[in-house]
């Protein structure tokens, strides 16, 4: 047993200690250290089941853009975003990027994960992909982390400027990001975004200490009101205690630290 559930596997990578383990209720968790932070938490028989906060603030980040068609998600975790994108936008083609190709068995194996023609997972760095792009996306979403925290090199205004050019005209980039009691390059982060892209929003994740960016490669005369109702449009399984998303322009955050990250 380990933290309240069963060990349903232990398995070193090239890159971590990956662990799954479950619950009672039937909840999967995967991490990728004794005692980590949570990568994915998934349901079995349950794909639509949303533990984690943060999947639901940043599935409705999606708002910003409408009608993708193509999707990419840096970060497979268990897969719960990719295949959350694949049952939600049914005319999008999803890719996702994931390094450590033991992630990718142990979603398949332990997590229900399942690849299929618009839901393909492609093992490489996600810089590296995202340098010899063959497309551009509509959304690209950004949520690598390692066992600590996101790595260095996705972290600075060079690679957002490439992320930047993997988008369509009016496409968006998403990610996932700790706040900052957790996060001491928070600050940096924010500025790094806001040099990288037209506009820059801040969704809050409900008492989880962890924020969602919503960069934009356009500025967009939206009103708060129309915006948020696009939010609650999104076809997410919600809950009575679910609150409207709260979210604001990042020119509204005061920093008072930190400087744009570079390579």
């Amino acid at each position: 047993m380990y933290g309240g559930g069963k060990i349903l596997v232990s398995r070193h990578s090239a890159f971590n200690r990956i662990l799954v383990t479950e619950n009672g209720e039937g909840l999967r968790t995967l991490r990728f250290s004794d005692g980590g932070p949570c990568q994915s938490i998934v349901k079995t028989g349950d794909p639509e089941h949303l533990a984690l906060a943060y999947t639901k603030v940043l599935a409705q980040g999606l708002a910003f853009v409408e009608n993708p068609k193509r999707i990419l998600v840096l970060g497979l975790g268990g897969g719960t975003l990719p295949f959350l994108f694949h049952m939600i936008f049914p005319n999008a083609t999803v890719d996702v990027v994931e390094i450590d190709p033991e992630v990718r068995a142990i979603a398949r194996e332990f997590c229900g994960f399942v690849e299929c023609e618009r839901l393909t997972v492609h093992v490489e760095d996600a810089r590296d992909f995202i340098e010899r792009r063959e497309w551009c996306y509509d959304v690209i979403v950004l949520d690598c982390f390692g066992a600590e925290s996101v790595p260095q090199h996705l972290l600075t205004l060079e690679f957002l400027q490439e992320v930047r050019k993997s988008l369509t005209p009016s496409g968006i980039a998403v990610a996932n990001i700790w706040g900052r009691t957790d996060n001491r390059l928070y600050e940096s982060m924010l500025r790094t975004y806001r040099a990288g892209f037209e506009e820059v929003f801040v969704l809050d994740v409900p008492s989880a200490g962890t924020k969602v960016f919503v960069a934009l490669t356009l500025c967009e005369d939206r009103t708060h009101a129309e915006l948020l109702a696009r939010m609650q449009a999104i076809p997410i399984r919600r809950t009575v205690h679910d609150a409207p998303v709260r979210f604001r322009n990042s020119d509204k955050e005061r920093l008072q630290d930190g400087s744009v990250l570079r390579d």
